[in-house]
């Protein structure tokens, strides 16, 4: 997947709880990467059918791996101001290069 393909920037963000010095626990909504990734929104086609199996899924990123990171449905993905909750991650081809994430609308 080449860059120009890659169309928008997203944030990735961690929503685990966060222990300050003090030791007190804070509600986690922390950035951990912002990357360049391949958007696309859920349409009618045949690969959107075959690929979702009726779920809840509207939207499919595919991203380069960020090392040391290990992206799970813990995470939220911001693109263009609208929220997203990870519903799956797969490693492209297994070559541990890119991810592709089908992820679901937080916003509504």
């Amino acid at each position: 997947m080449s860059f120009g393909k890659m169309n928008c920037f997203i944030d990735l963000i961690s929503t685990e709880p966060v222990k300050d010095s003090e030791g007190f626990v804070t509600p986690g909504n922390t950035v951990v990467a912002h990357v360049r990734a391949y958007f696309e929104q859920r349409n009618s086609t045949e690969k959107w059918t075959n690929m979702t199996q009726g779920s809840e899924v509207n939207a499919l990123f595919r991203l380069r791996v960020v090392p040391g990171l290990k992206l799970n449905s813990r995470h939220l993905i911001v693109c263009e101001g609208k929220r997203y909750n990870i519903y799956s991650v797969e490693n492209v081809k297994g070559r541990g290069m890119y991810l592709e994430v089908l992820a679901v609308s937080a916003d509504g």
